[in-house]
Formats: structure tokens, sequence, C-alpha cells
């Protein structure tokens, strides 16, 4: 999962950001509710998200640099 991220260019790791910024809303509304089937999916979406941002910070920064 980690290494799939690398791969990934500067719009297509934003949309995904915002992908998983949803789906953590939804896990963190079903843990207030009290039924999450997977709590730990939670932790696991959080270190996601900032993988992300670890890698569009590095394209900000120009270390990385976007394929043409």
């Amino acid at each position: 999962m980690k290494n799939s991220y690398n791969d990934l260019t500067l719009d297509e790791l934003v949309a995904k950001k915002e992908a998983l910024h949803k789906e953590h809303l939804n896990l963190r509304m079903g843990r207030v509710l009290g039924h999450v089937e997977n709590p730990l999916a939670v932790r696991t979406i959080r270190r996601n998200i900032a993988r992300v941002n670890t890698l569009i910070h590095e394209y900000a920064l120009g270390i990385r640099k976007p394929a043409n």
C-alpha cells in the first residue's frame, strides 16, 4: 500500500487525499454512533492521509518532480 502512493501523480494524490478524508469522516461518525466494524481502520486511514500529505508536500518543495 505504501509503495502504491509513490506512483501517483500530484492530481491523483490530491484526489486520493479527498477520498481518504471522506472515508475518515465516515469512520469517525460511525465510531461516535458506536457501530464500526473495524476500529483499527481509523488509524490506518489517518496514516494513509499522512503519507499522501507527505508526498504532496514533497511536490510543493520540489523534491518530487511531476512526470511529463
